[in-house]
């Protein structure tokens, strides 16, 4: 059975809400995710793994670092 913690991170990103102010538009314009502030400054980016690979890869190409 796989564990939950690779499926999760396979099917979310987790950051900061502020660091998507500039992008979230065009983020969920494009891509078929789902953003939810996650309690605090936290927003978590949630949509199927080929989603969220392409998403990673806006937003590195955003200037947003993931690490």
């Amino acid at each position: 059975m796989p564990d939950p913690r690779t499926l999760r991170d396979s099917t979310q990103i987790v950051l900061p809400c502020d660091l998507l102010e500039s992008v979230r538009d065009d983020l969920e314009a494009e891509f078929v995710v789902s953003v939810h502030r996650a309690g605090g400054d936290t927003c978590r980016i949630i949509g199927s793994p080929v989603e969220i690979r392409a998403v990673s890869d806006f937003l590195a190409r955003q200037g947003i670092s993931l690490r």
